[in-house]
């Protein structure tokens, strides 16, 4: 495969480029939280179908009972791309992505309360820094916050634990010697999920949409979802842990500048310190997760995972970044 010949690095970086374009690029498409959940998901579907179909004719079919548990983090992930775009709109695409990462504290509780996983060393402390920034970043804490600041942040925090849900889910069927199937049943399923969610919600409507409107969302099933889990997927197995950690704060500081420049968001100092707070609570526990795995010489480290193992969501970044779309 050419992209292994290519440095991972290079690679990661990229993939980390593509995910923080996503939510800027689900606001300026100017669609309804809805109608972006909805089409981001069944735009990306013929490129996964393809993939998958090449897949299945390299290494065989997919055994049923994970073809039911990739369906199952599918629905959770629809919900995620509902809320995250309802996130968007309320607080801004760099706050919205930042908030995302709620689900660093999440998905250890998942896997401690369903199979008695340790959680990280300093897990507690970094998970109180974290809701602590994610307060300020939300602009909930300010004077001038208001309702929808308030509002936002539960919306982004809900995102965050419904992405949390779709990671422990694709966990139990990850692996297995198949990548682009397992993406593509999730993809399918969030799509089905977030039709009537998002309808019920904003209501589906693609018609309104113009086509720069069609254009900005095409770009994010192509880039914040295929083309991420092709780039970071095939990176991440060969990341030393410390550069795999960086990576994974790199899409909530581009989304930032990307918000800065391209959107006109403008976050106040406490907002900023917010987002400061959130991104290395983040590091921290993601450095933290990988030294333990790593002193134990568990499968989950960059070092001894195969190239078969499960990617992540599509337009969030693989599960061992855990960052969206």
């Amino acid at each position: 495969m050419l992209l292994r010949r290519i440095d991972p690095v290079l690679l990661a970086l990229a993939g980390a480029a593509c995910t923080s374009l996503s939510a800027p690029f689900v606001k300026a498409s100017g669609a309804d939280a809805g109608t972006a959940a909805f089409l981001r998901c069944a735009l990306a579907l013929p490129p996964l179908a393809l993939l998958t179909a090449a897949e299945l004719r390299r290494v065989g079919p997919r055994p049923r009972r994970f073809v039911g548990t990739d369906a199952a983090a599918g629905l959770l992930l629809g919900a995620d791309f509902v809320l995250w775009a309802a996130s968007i709109e309320a607080l801004g695409a760099g706050v919205a992505t930042v908030l995302l990462n709620v689900q660093i504290i999440v998905f250890p509780l998942l896997a401690r309360a369903a199979s008695g996983e340790r959680t990280p060393r300093g897990f507690g402390f970094a998970a109180a820094a974290m809701l602590a920034g994610l307060a300020l970043a939300s602009g909930a804490l300010a004077p001038s916050g208001g309702a929808d600041a308030a509002l936002g942040a539960l919306f982004g925090a809900g995102a965050g634990t419904a992405y949390a849900g779709y990671l422990f889910l694709s966990r139990l069927g990850g692996g297995r010697g198949h990548t682009a199937t397992p993406v593509c049943t999730s993809t399918a399923a969030a799509a089905v999920s977030a039709a009537p969610v998002g309808g019920l919600w904003t209501g589906l409507n693609p018609g309104a949409l113009d086509g720069p409107g069609w254009a900005w969302l095409t770009a994010v099933a192509l880039l914040g979802q295929v083309l991420t889990w092709l780039l970071v997927g095939a990176a991440l197995p060969r990341l030393a842990p410390g550069v795999g950690a960086a990576v994974m704060v790199l899409p909530p500081v581009m989304a930032l500048a990307v918000g800065a420049v391209f959107l006109g968001e403008r976050l106040s100092p406490l907002q900023l310190a917010g987002c400061a707070v959130v991104v290395g609570a983040v590091w921290a526990v993601e450095r933290a997760g990988r030294r333990g795995a790593a002193s134990k010489g568990t499968p989950g480290t960059p070092q001894s995972r195969t190239e078969e193992e499960r990617p992540g969501p599509p337009g969030e970044g693989p599960a061992e970044v855990r960052q969206e779309p």
